[in-house]
């Protein structure tokens, strides 16, 4: 054997070896997505379907003044039924805080609903809808949400303020802050220019009130 023929055949055994044994084998590599170390026919990975979200909380924040509960419930409504329904609130006023819960009986309809809602412009605000995944929904976060905020009659607690019983040091220093700031008043008006007589306070002598309460020694 001549020395053009060692080097041919030395040329095809690199080759060879640095070929698979898929293509040894004749089989074709285009349709295989990997092939095994010992050899023979390769492996196809199975085709994954892209998983469904089964996700029915959403989160909607920018909720504008007015959109409460009530409005919330008849607009989304037109999506598919809700199941429940929460708005964020302050505890000591019940003030909205502008973001809240939602969710539906129907995977599919939050999704529409997040697609679709998703930077809709309500009232100047841009709406901000999100689904929430399930492993990311905290326990508590319906907690109370049956809850109906009734609004704080605050005209009632100022009657209930100024009604109430007060001993005689107490109307001595409600008696005193009235006086106090009707000097002030008459200041301001003296240094605007203002000729005007104000009326005499009634109560300036500092009168017995009706309801006197006595600490019990």
């Amino acid at each position: 054997m001549g020395v053009k023929a060692k080097k041919a055949m030395k040329k095809s055994l690199k080759k060879a070896s640095a070929q698979p044994p898929a293509l040894l084998s004749g089989s074709k590599t285009e349709d295989v997505d990997f092939l095994p170390l010992e050899g023979g026919p390769g492996h196809k990975l199975p085709v994954e379907k892209p998983s469904e979200s089964a996700s029915t909380v959403l989160y909607i924040g920018r909720i504008p003044h007015g959109f409460y509960e009530k409005e919330i419930e008849g607009y989304f409504s037109q999506f598919g039924t809700i199941k429940r329904l929460r708005i964020a609130r302050n505890k000591r006023t019940g003030k909205s805080k502008h973001f809240g819960f939602i969710q539906f009986e129907s995977p599919e309809v939050a999704k529409i609903v997040a697609e679709t809602m998703h930077n809709y412009l309500l009232f100047e605000h841009l709406l901000q809808v999100h689904l929430i995944p399930p492993e990311h929904v905290h326990p508590k976060i319906w907690k109370g949400f049956n809850y109906r905020y009734k609004p704080l009659d605050r005209v009632q607690v100022q009657r209930k303020n100024h009604n109430k019983e007060r001993t005689l040091e107490e109307h001595k220093k409600l008696v005193n802050g009235i006086m106090q700031r009707d000097k002030k008043r008459r200041k301001k008006i003296e240094a605007a220019g203002i000729d005007y007589e104000c009326p005499d306070i009634v109560g300036d002598t500092q009168a017995v009130p009706k309801k006197i309460r006595f600490d019990e020694e």
